[in-house]
C-alpha cells in the first residue's frame, strides 16, 4: 500500500477545520479535502457561534486585527409578531462584553476561511509540514472500505489512504450514507428550509439603528407571522457592516403550503415593523439551503466505526431549543473530539472500532449530546402549531391593548388579558401548553 496518512477529513467547514487544527497541533499527518475553492466557499450560513470554544482552539483571536468574525453578541432579542405588530423580550448586558466572548456573529465564507490558515500555520508549525496538507477543490466520491475499516478515500481515479477518516461533510451526508452509519432516508419532518439574505448598510447606519458599538452585536429571533403560517420562525444578525436576515422553515409545512420559501421571505420583509428595520439597505445575497431541526432521530445510527468517526452536521448535530440556534459551536467540539480520538488512537495503534467508541464517549459527556438530550422536547414544542399561530398572537394582542392609552377607562391588566386569551387561546390551552414548555425547556 502507499505511504499513508494518520487521518483523512472529509470537509473544510467549521467541524472538519477543528479537527484539522487539532490534528496538526498534535504533530498528526493529514489530508483534509474540501470540495469548495476554499473553506467556506459553498457554505452560505451566516450566525453565532456560541461559547467560548473558539477561544480554546485559537487563544485570544479577538487581539487578532482581522480575526474572522464580525462582531460579538451582547444583546439578545425575541420577538412575537402578529400581521402589524411585534412585541420583544429584550436582554442587553455589558457583562457580555468580557473576554473570551460568550458568542461571535460570523459570515461564514470569511470565517471559514480564516479558521483555515490558522490551520496551515499549525502545519507549518508541526513535525509534518511537508507531509500535511488542506485541497480544496477536490469532490471526494467514496470512502474507501477494508473488512468493514475505512482506510482512504478516492477522489475521481485519484486513491489517498489513512487510518482513519473523519467524516465531516455536512447535512448532504452521502458519504455517511455510503459507509452504512446513516439510513437512505432521512424523515423531511426532521429537516427543514433555511432562506437568508445579507444586507448592506452603511456602517454607521447600523450601528446607530440597532445600538451598537465598534464591536458589539444583536441577535433577534422572530415567531408569528414571519412565517405565514409555516411552521418556524425568523433571524436577524448584524455584521460589521450588513446583516444576516432570513427564516428557517419547516420542510413538511412548507410544502403542504405550497409556498416558495422566496416569496414568504418578501412577506416577512413587507411586515410594517421589519421594513422600517430594513429600511435604506441593500440585498447583496440570497442563499438557501436544508438544515436539521435538531431531531435525534434523524441522527446516524452510529458515528464511529473502524478507522472512522462522523463529526458536524454530517452527524446532524444541531439543536434549536428556544434559546439559541446552536450548531456551529456543536460542530467545532464534535470535530475537537473526533481529532482528539485519532491522536489516542495513534498512540496507541489502534484504530479498531474499541477505540473509536471513545469520541461517542466524550460526546456523551460533553454539552452537545446532553443538552441534545435533554432538550428533545423543546425542539418539538417549538415546532408546534401554538408556538407561531395562538402564541405570537395573543401576546401582541394584549401589547396593543397595554401600551394604548386612550381617552377613556382603562381596564384591569387581567381584564386585558383575559380578551386576549379569548381572542387567540383558551385558558385551558395555555395551561396545557405551559406545563408542556415548562417540562421541555
Amino acid at each position: 500500500m502507499e505511504d499513508k496518512f494518520d487521518c483523512i477529513v472529509i470537509g473544510g467547514g467549521i467541524a472538519g477545520l477543528s479537527a484539522a487544527l487539532t490534528l496538526a497541533k498534535n504533530n498528526m499527518k493529514f489530508l483534509l479535502i474540501e470540495r469548495g475553492e476554499f473553506s467556506g466557499a459553498k457554505n452560505v450560513s451566516g450566525g453565532v457561534l456560541w461559547g467560548e470554544g473558539l477561544s480554546k482552539l485559537v487563544p485570544n483571536y479577538w487581539e487578532e486585527e482581522d480575526a474572522g468574525f464580525e462582531r460579538f453578541i451582547n444583546h439578545r432579542r425575541l420577538s412575537f409578531m402578529d400581521g402589524d405588530s411585534s412585541f420583544s423580550i429584550d436582554f442587553k448586558s455589558s457583562s457580555f462584553d468580557e473576554k473570551p466572548y460568550k458568542g461571535v456573529i460570523v459570515l461564514r465564507a470569511k470565517f471559514d476561511n480564516w479558521l483555515a490558515e490558522k490551520v496551515q500555520e499549525a502545519i507549518e508549525a508541526s513535525k509534518y509540514p511537508d507531509e500535511s496538507f488542506m485541497a480544496p477543490n477536490i469532490l471526494v466520491e467514496e470512502v474507501l472500505m477494508d473488512n468493514g475499516k475505512a482506510v482512504g478515500i478516492r477522489a475521481g481515479e485519484e486513491k489517498f489512504y489513512a487510518d482513519s477518516v473523519i467524516i465531516s461533510e455536512g447535512v448532504n451526508n452521502l458519504l455517511t450514507r455510503q459507509v452504512g452509519l446513516q439510513d437512505d432516508y432521512v424523515p423531511a419532518d426532521a429537516l427543514a428550509v433555511g432562506v437568508k439574505e445579507i444586507i448592506k448598510f452603511d456602517q454607521e447606519v447600523l450601528e446607530d439603528r440597532f445600538q451598537l458599538s465598534i464591536n458589539s452585536g444583536m441577535s433577534n429571533e422572530f415567531i408569528g407571522t414571519a412565517t405565514q403560517g409555516v411552521e418556524g420562525g425568523g433571524f436577524l444578525y448584524t455584521n460589521k457592516d450588513s446583516i444576516s436576515f432570513g427564516l428557517v422553515l419547516g420542510m413538511i409545512s412548507l410544502r403542504d403550503s405550497g409556498m416558495k420559501p422566496y416569496d414568504i421571505l418578501n412577506e416577512f420583509k413587507a411586515h410594517p415593523v421589519i421594513a422600517d428595520t430594513l429600511r435604506g439597505g441593500e440585498v447583496v445575497e440570497y442563499s438557501a439551503h436544508a438544515v436539521s431541526t435538531g431531531d435525534m432521530k434523524v441522527m446516524p445510527k452510529e458515528i464511529y466505526g473502524d478507522g472512522l468517526l462522523v463529526a458536524g452536521e454530517a452527524a446532524n448535530l444541531l439543536m434549536n431549543s428556544g434559546k439559541a440556534i446552536q450548531g456551529m459551536d456543536y460542530a467545532m467540539h464534535s470535530g475537537v473530539l473526533a481529532a482528539e480520538t485519532i491522536v489516542e488512537a495513534r498512540d496507541s495503534g489502534d484504530f479498531s472500532k474499541n477505540t473509536m467508541k471513545a469520541y461517542r464517549d466524550k460526546l456523551e459527556k460533553s454539552f452537545v449530546l446532553q443538552d441534545m438530550k435533554n432538550f428533545q422536547g423543546a425542539v418539538e414544542f417549538l415546532h408546534s402549531k401554538e408556538m407561531f399561530q395562538s402564541v405570537p398572537g395573543l401576546v401582541c394582542d394584549f401589547g396593543k391593548q397595554f401600551f394604548s392609552i386612550k381617552n377613556e377607562p382603562t381596564p384591569k391588566t387581567r381584564e386585558m388579558l383575559s380578551k386576549s386569551v379569548k381572542k387567540h387561546s383558551s385558558y385551558w390551552q395555555l395551561l396545557k401548553l405551559g406545563i408542556k414548555g415548562a417540562r421541555s425547556l
